[in-house]
């Protein structure tokens, strides 16, 4: 094993036969669907093996990431983008379903939540753009974890306003919610508080798949009774839900912020687009979508001295949203923000 990928999730599989030996062990029960995340590196012979050994429900597979700027790959940045559209179409090409696990990594690195709204429009259009007919949507919350509930509801709810542009009869959105992995409090009983929470606020997008994380994991990996556990505790928040829940989505803070972050995140993406020079599709163009990183209109503060990307923006948590700010802690809107960029080249 590598010890430099110590933490970053996942299990030792080191030969196909231990995926068909996962799956042989799923044909009891209610056999459940398994899904697995693309790799970082080989992902078309890796979607093969997975479909083969795994019979891989669907596809997740990250747009941007998943290369040197992330550090979980030597991918330079527009090789990856162009690989991991390679992985995407194949998927496509085999009617198997697709998630782009994409807009929450800038969330994690403290990036505006206008970027990542942004982020979940091109990675959606790309999945649509290579022929994916179902999508899912993997909508990580409480992340950064100092957002508050009710703009962590209207990220969200922005980021459902940009899909349904995309969606039709030929493309067709599941969406998935999940508790941020850097929310979870190191405390076991403070933390299944915290997932039962982010549990109950992601119905009001009205999921249909939730990815339950394990209360444990700013602890330690998860072990399979906490696993059991964590899905006991989301079970029983489902179980109370049934009877009825308030609609949270018509708080009047909740639709201000909805509609502001919607309007920013489509002068990003038409920033993105800008960046074009005819030929191809600019937003499906891994030229220009390395591009749009290396100008910093997708950034994030943590993305300070990495080699693919800008990381100068700025941001703060300001009346609970994560926006960018100026040297004096000023909110800026998008075409300050960019035009800021503009004069620095």
């Amino acid at each position: 094993m590598v010890p430099g990928q110590d933490g970053a999730g996942g299990v030792p599989v080191r030969t196909e036969k231990d995926l068909i030996s996962i799956y042989e062990a799923t044909r009891r029960g209610n056999h459940p669907l398994l899904r697995i995340y693309a790799g970082t590196r080989d992902l078309l012979s890796w979607a093969e093996l997975s479909a083969r050994a795994l019979h891989n429900a669907w596809a997740a597979i990250p747009l941007f990431w998943y290369s040197r700027l992330d550090g979980r790959s030597p991918r330079p940045l527009r090789e990856a983008i162009a690989e991991n559209q390679r992985a995407v179409k194949w998927h496509a090409e085999r009617g198997i379903p697709v998630e782009i696990n994409d807009p929450h990594h800038w969330s994690l690195r403290d990036g505006p939540d206008v970027v990542a709204v942004a982020d979940t429009y091109l990675a959606a259009y790309n999945a649509k753009a290579l022929g994916v007919r179902t999508y899912v949507a993997q909508m990580m919350w409480n992340t950064p974890p100092a957002l508050s509930p009710a703009m962590d509801l209207a990220k969200m709810l922005a980021k459902l306003d940009l899909l349904a542009e995309l969606e039709g009869p030929d493309f067709r959105i599941i969406r998935e919610c999940r508790a941020g992995l850097a929310s979870l409090a190191p405390h076991p009983d403070v933390a299944k508080g915290q997932l039962a929470a982010s549990t109950l606020l992601s119905l009001a997008v009205k999921p249909q798949i939730i990815h339950v994380v394990a209360f444990c994991e700013a602890d330690h990996a998860a072990t399979p009774p906490e696993i059991i556990e964590s899905c006991r505790i989301v079970r029983g928040v489902l179980k109370n839900a049934l009877f009825g829940l308030p609609e949270l989505t018509l708080d009047e803070r909740v639709e201000r912020r909805r509609r502001e972050l919607a309007a920013e995140a489509r002068v990003l993406i038409e920033a993105v687009g800008a960046l074009g020079s005819g030929g191809r599709d600019p937003l499906s163009d891994p030229e220009v979508l390395a591009r749009a990183v290396r100008a910093g209109l997708l950034d994030a503060p943590h993305l300070a001295g990495n080699p693919e990307a800008r990381g100068l923006v700025r941001t703060a948590i300001i009346d609970g949203a994560c926006v960018a700010v100026d040297k004096s802690n000023r909110p800026l809107k998008e075409r300050e923000r960019i035009a800021g960029l503009t004069a620095l080249r």
